[in-house]
C-alpha cells in the first residue's frame, strides 16, 4: 500500500472515530451545553460533562469569569469531574472546550449584575389607558330614509387601528372625539386621521355623516381609549422601584390585539369571593379596586410578559418584605415549588405547586413551564387555576423563577408559566454589560 493510501485510510479511520464517538454518553452530555449561558456576578455554578479525558479550557475574559478557581486564560482539566465556573464582574466571554488540537464546545457566556426582587401574589386593579383611539367595530347610521352607512368603514378602517391624531391633534380620550367629529361635519371638511395598523402610520380622510336619528355628526365607529381588569402582581425591585405583573399581555377584548400603553395605574384590589373552575369552564377572582384613591404605581409598558411601571413603596399583605434571588430560565427544574396568591381579602397566602416540565429557551418566549396545583387548600377553594391569578409569582428552591400565566382549560388543576427571567429584562432589571466592561472576541 502506498503512503497516499495510507493516509486515507488513516483520515477515513479518524473521521470514523469521530462520528462514533458522536454518539457516545460522554460527548451527548457535551452537545446538550447550551450555546448560550447567562450568569449573575458572583454566582458559582458546576457543569457536569462526565467525560473521563484531559481537556484544555480557555476564557477570552477571566476577569468575568473564572475555571476551578483559576484567574487565566487557560488551564487544563479533567472533564471527568464536574467544573467549577465562578462569575466575577458583568461581562460577556467565550468559554471553549477543547482535547488536543480538536475543539468539543464553545459556550458564550454573559454576566450581569445582582438581581433581587420581593415576591408579589397580592391582587391588583389595572386601569390600562391606550396610546390613542382603539377601533373595537363598525356600526351602521342613519343618513336619509332607509338610507344606512358607516364613513369609518368606507374610509377603509379596520378593527384594531388606533387613531393617534385628528387634523394634526394628539388624541388619546374618546370624550374629544365628538367634538371633532362635530365640528368637521358642519365645515363639510373630511377629518384628517393618523392611524397605526400593525405597527405601521397611515393617514386616511374620514367625512363624518349626520345621522338623523340622533341629530349629530357620527363616524360609524365603535371605540375604546381605555381597559380595566383585576391581576396579581409578581415582583417588586426596590432598589430600582419597578414592578411587574400579569405575565401576559393586555389586549383589547373585542380585537384581541395588544393595547399600546399611553399610561395607567395599578391600585389595591380586594378579592370578595372565588369563582371555582371546573373542566371546561376557567373560574375567576371576584374582586374590586379598594382604596381607589391610593395609586400603588404607574403603567409604562404592556408586553408579551405583562405590564411594567414604577412603584415607590413595598405593597402591604406580602408574604415577606425582603428580596429573593431570581432565577434564570435555564435554573429552573421540575420538581415542587409555591406559588403567592390572593384568595380572600387582600392577605397573600402560599401554596403549594409541582412544576411538571420546563421548557429549553434561551431567549423570550412564553409558556416556558407547565405547571400543577398540588395543594388541597386551594383546590378546594378555587379548583385550581382561575382567572384573575395571572402573576401570581414562582417559587422554587428560595429563587423566584416565574409567575403563573395561563389555565389549561380542560383540566384547571394545571397551567402554564413564563420564566421571571424574560419578565425582569422587559422591566428593564436585566441590563447588557456595556461595551467597556468586555468585548466578546471573534473567532
Amino acid at each position: 500500500m502506498n503512503s497516499g493510501n495510507r493516509y486515507q485510510w488513516v483520515g477515513i479511520i479518524l473521521s470514523l472515530a469521530i462520528i462514533l464517538l458522536g454518539f457516545s454518553a460522554p460527548l451527548q452530555s457535551l452537545s446538550t451545553m447550551p450555546s448560550h449561558y447567562r450568569m449573575f456576578s458572583g454566582q458559582v455554578t458546576r457543569l457536569p460533562l462526565s467525560m473521563p479525558v484531559l481537556a484544555q479550557v480557555s476564557v477570552d475574559h477571566p476577569d468575568v469569569l473564572q475555571v476551578n478557581g483559576l484567574h487565566q486564560y487557560f488551564s487544563q482539566v479533567s472533564l471527568k469531574e464536574p467544573i467549577q465556573v465562578a462569575s466575577a464582574k458583568a461581562g460577556h466571554t467565550d468559554l471553549r472546550f477543547k482535547v488536543g488540537k480538536i475543539p468539543l464546545r464553545t459556550v458564550h457566556v454573559q454576566v450581569i449584575p445582582e438581581v433581587k426582587v420581593i415576591p408579589g401574589g397580592q391582587t391588583i386593579g389595572v386601569k390600562l389607558k391606550s396610546a390613542g383611539i382603539l377601533i373595537v367595530g363598525h356600526h351602521q347610521i342613519t343618513v336619509a330614509g332607509n338610507q344606512k352607512v358607516s364613513p369609518g368603514e368606507e374610509a377603509k378602517l379596520q378593527l384594531g387601528d388606533m387613531i393617534i391624531s385628528m387634523n394634526g391633534v394628539p388624541i388619546q380620550e374618546v370624550e374629544k372625539v365628538g367634538r371633532y367629529t362635530e365640528e368637521a361635519g358642519k365645515s363639510g371638511k373630511p377629518l384628517n386621521l393618523v392611524v397605526i395598523r400593525r405597527g405601521e402610520k397611515l393617514n386616511i380622510k374620514l367625512k363624518p355623516a349626520y345621522d338623523i336619528l340622533d341629530r349629530s355628526y357620527r363616524l360609524g365607529l365603535y371605540i375604546r381609549d381605555s381597559a380595566a381588569g383585576v391581576g396579581t402582581l409578581t415582583f417588586f425591585a426596590p432598589d430600582r422601584q419597578t414592578y411587574g405583573a400579569l405575565g401576559h399581555v393586555i389586549t383589547d377584548m373585542d380585537t384581541q390585539m395588544p393595547i399600546a400603553v399611553g399610561g395607567g395605574e395599578i391600585v389595591h384590589s380586594n378579592v370578595t369571593s372565588i369563582a371555582k373552575s371546573q373542566n371546561g369552564d376557567p373560574g375567576e377572582k371576584i374582586a374590586h379596586f379598594y382604596r381607589e384613591g391610593k395609586t400603588l404605581g404607574n403603567i409604562e409598558k404592556n408586553t408579551s410578559f405583562g405590564i411594567f411601571g414604577k412603584m415607590e413603596d413595598v405593597p402591604d399583605h406580602g408574604v415577606q418584605e425582603q428580596a429573593i434571588p431570581v432565577a434564570f430560565a435555564h435554573e429552573v427544574k421540575p420538581g415542587p415549588a409555591q406559588i403567592y396568591t390572593v384568595v380572600s381579602g387582600q392577605k397573600v397566602e402560599k401554596f403549594d405547586i409541582e412544576i411538571t416540565h420546563v421548557s429549553r429557551q434561551d431567549f423570550p418566549a412564553t409558556k416556558g413551564l407547565v405547571l400543577k396545583i398540588t395543594d388541597k387548600r386551594l383546590l378546594e377553594r378555587t379548583g385550581g387555576i382561575v382567572q384573575g391569578m395571572s402573576g401570581s409569582p414562582i417559587i422554587q428552591n428560595g429563587k423566584m423563577v416565574g409567575a403563573v400565566t395561563h389555565v389549561f382549560v380542560n383540566n384547571p388543576a394545571n397551567g402554564y408559566g413564563c420564566f421571571i427571567e424574560w419578565m425582569l429584562r422587559d422591566a428593564g432589571l436585566m441590563e447588557e454589560a456595556s461595551a467597556g466592561q468586555s468585548q466578546r472576541t471573534a473567532s
